[in-house]
């Protein structure tokens, strides 16, 4: 009786020790009999994280925090181990961040999925890290701005109130008429528009006025339209010109790429140059016939005698004519 009541304990105290471990591993608080790898991630400040608190993607947990204290690699930073499940759709471009749970101040480690093209994240690997706003410092910013709205409460209380008004009022009461006329000429206008009535209101109810307005505004759009295809047109044939220029086609194009075609040009232009030399020069023909002062004075006399038959022949005839002109020549 007495080894069998021994055995019975036994065998309750392993089943209590096995629920509770667990009753552990299902609340997060324990990762050791999941398989999974660890990783590693830095803040400036952990505040009060702590080992075992929980890690989540989109909400989901995924994992707990291993371990936190100094780095070594990084001085200055808190180095963070995380435990993460071997399933767990974590990559090298996922963002970590310390995040509140509940209203209690209980924080957990929030990771971003990452992109699709990016790899999984390896054992050790090292995540990037966001700091999120200290709920202390934002608790004291809305301490400091309650303060403040508080204080312009005070300002704007009782007599101060009254005084930054008070030109308001006197202002008011001194146009009092200005204003009411102000605001009965409005209202009669806006119920002339609402009529139909003047331009605007022409222009708001008239339908047959509406439909030209937008119809003036329809052509002017085409004619722009048509003005900006004509326009690209012509600098796509100007482009299209040029690059036929450019490419040696056409004359100009020649012209400008063709050197056999330059050289004879130049080469014209040279001889162009000599014979206009020699002709100032008072050589050959031409030139003798430029530069000769007395062949110029005896054609200027032929001319002139020329001039003097012609002048005679209107009072003769046919024969004195031919007479008249012989005589004046020789």
């Amino acid at each position: 009786m007495k080894g069998s009541l021994e055995t019975k304990i036994g065998i309750f105290v392993v089943l209590a020790l096995i629920a509770g471990v667990l009753s552990i591993e299902l609340a997060g608080e324990l990762s050791f009999l999941k398989k999974g790898y660890t990783v590693r991630t830095y803040f400036d400040d952990a505040g009060d994280l702590k080992p075992g608190d929980p890690v989540k993607v989109g909400g989901i947990p995924i994992g707990s925090v291993k371990n936190i204290g100094w780095s070594e690699q990084n001085p200055g930073k808190v180095e963070i181990s995380l435990y993460l499940n071997e399933d767990a759709p974590i990559k090298t471009d996922s963002v970590a961040q310390i995040r509140f749970q509940g209203l209690l101040g209980s924080q957990f480690v929030a990771l971003s999925f990452g992109t699709a093209e990016a790899p999984k994240i390896d054992e050790n690997g090292i995540l990037q890290s966001q700091e999120l706003p200290d709920l202390g410092d934002l608790m004291e910013k809305m301490e400091s701005v309650a303060g403040g709205v508080e204080n312009m409460t005070k300002t704007f209380s009782g007599d101060s109130f009254a005084d930054l008004l008070a030109p308001l009022s006197d202002f008011v009461r001194e146009n009092s008429p200005r204003l009411t006329k102000a605001i009965e000429n409005l209202e009669s206008i806006s119920d002339t528009i609402a009529q139909g009535e003047g331009t605007v209101g022409k222009l708001i109810k008239d339908e047959e006025l509406y439909n030209e307005t937008m119809g003036v505004l329809t052509n002017l759009e085409s004619t722009f339209e048509k003005a900006s295809g004509s326009i690209e047109s012509t600098l796509n044939d100007a482009q299209e010109i040029l690059s036929n220029v450019k490419n040696g086609e056409g004359t100009m194009g020649q012209l400008l790429t063709q050197k056999k075609l330059y050289d004879e040009m130049e080469s014209s232009m040279t001889a162009l140059k000599e014979i206009l030399n020699k002709i100032n020069q008072g050589e050959g023909s031409v030139g003798l016939l430029v530069n000769d002062e007395t062949f110029f004075n005896n054609l200027k006399l032929t001319l002139q005698k020329i001039e003097k038959a012609t002048e005679s022949l209107e009072d003769t005839g046919p024969i004195s004519v031919l007479n008249n002109a012989a005589n004046s020549l020789f």
